[in-house]
């Protein structure tokens, strides 16, 4: 398969409430996983919601980093998607876990390309 990008998928249970919550963590922490990857951002929109609840897409070159938070229920969805010289999303999707304090993850990796997708199960990297 001619594989032109990874795109990791985070299904965050049990996170840490007050953290996503918190729109200046979210952003921080997107941007500090977006760099450990050498991913170079190109845009960004941030939204707080009312009651409670974040959203957030980091636009890198490479593709794009994204989050949406429910902490009344613990939960986020979170992705990162890489293509070209950005090799490693997993380990900006083991930062995003460590980040929120998620102690349910569970990550799916495509590999997306010209003939078609693969996906695989990975056990969740917390460190």
């Amino acid at each position: 398969m001619d594989v032109l990008g990874t795109h990791v998928l985070l299904e965050l249970r049990d996170c840490d409430p007050k953290l996503l919550n918190d729109l200046a963590h979210i952003r921080r922490e997107l941007l500090r996983a977006a760099s450990a990857v050498d991913a170079h951002v190109v845009g960004e929109s941030f939204h707080q919601f009312t009651p409670q609840g974040v959203t957030g897409i980091l636009s890198i070159a490479e593709s794009h980093i994204s989050i949406h938070t429910w902490p009344e229920h613990g939960y986020a969805a979170a992705d990162v998607f890489t293509c070209g010289d950005c090799t490693m999303p997993e380990r900006a999707a083991a930062l995003i876990i460590g980040a929120l304090r998620c102690r349910d993850p569970q990550i799916t990796q495509i590999r997306r390309g010209l003939n078609g997708a693969r996906v695989a199960e990975l056990q969740a990297a917390t460190t």
